[in-house]
């Protein structure tokens, strides 16, 4: 499965896995989840960095020859926020590939589809490479790649959440009509969900709190790298047709009498 690979603009990834770093319990313990995660691309949440506290932090965990590092807007609730902390990202010398969130809702956190919208066709002209966050939703998501974006990122289910998959149909609708890579960001709350979601066939899964919550992070990180792997072999092979009867295994020709 070396050449199972997937590309964003120009930069080629071989694990389909993106991790966040937030909730972990220790900068040790983010270190070795993401290690044992597998991924290669790690997301940040910038308005949530204390660039003044002293001694090693966040970033200084995160090695940057191993890892891209994609910033994100957490914790903005509208366009311009969300703009703005873009900018200070790019003036911090960060990646100008960023992941784009603008919340609508501060007690289920959905995004805001609309402003999401909004913010992309700004940054896309400022030549970031956005990849948006937003709903389950088909319209939104071709709206975003019409903007520029290269990706889209649609919700399992509401951050932090842990609900896993609600709504596969749509996903699935997204999968097969945008023309470009769909990652499924939030919700995945065990191995199994990160599994069906590749299996639906999604390019890539994005998760953080179900492997910094789970009672042993760094194992649960190695099992979602497990997961993510094993549901996109599935896609690939294809699974049986469902039935809603039995079909015997066995041929029912030359049976012994």
């Amino acid at each position: 499965m070396t050449t199972d690979t997937w590309s964003i603009a120009g930069r080629t990834f071989r694990s389909r896995i993106i991790v966040g770093t937030g909730k972990y319990a220790s900068l040790d313990e983010t270190r070795d989840a993401i290690a044992a995660s597998g991924a290669e691309m790690v997301t940040v949440a910038l308005r949530r960095i204390d660039f003044k506290a002293p001694g090693p932090g966040l970033l200084d965990i995160i090695d940057r020859s191993r890892y891209l590092l994609l910033p994100n807007t957490a914790g903005c609730y509208t366009a311009d926020e969300a703009i703005r902390t873009c900018m200070l990202a790019r003036e911090l010398g960060m990646d100008e590939m960023v992941k784009l969130e603008v919340i609508g809702d501060p007690k289920t956190l959905y995004p805001d589809n609309t402003a999401t919208v909004e913010a992309a066709k700004v940054l896309v002209k400022e030549g970031f490479t956005v990849l948006p966050y937003c709903g389950d939703d088909l319209i939104t998501c071709k709206r975003l790649i019409d903007a520029g974006c290269p990706a889209v990122m649609p919700l399992a289910a509401p951050i932090g959440s842990g609900l896993g998959i609600r709504n596969p149909h749509s996903l699935r609708i997204i999968i097969d009509e945008v023309a470009a890579p769909v990652i499924v960001d939030a919700g995945v709350g065990t191995a199994s969900d990160a599994a069906v979601a590749m299996e639906l066939g999604a390019t890539a899964v994005l998760m953080n709190t179900g492997i910094a919550q789970a009672r042993r992070p760094v194992l649960m990180a190695e099992a979602m790298r497990l997961a993510v792997d094993a549901g996109r072999k599935a896609f690939l092979a294809g699974r049986m047709p469902v039935r809603a009867y039995a079909n015997a295994s066995s041929p029912l020709v030359g049976l012994i009498e």
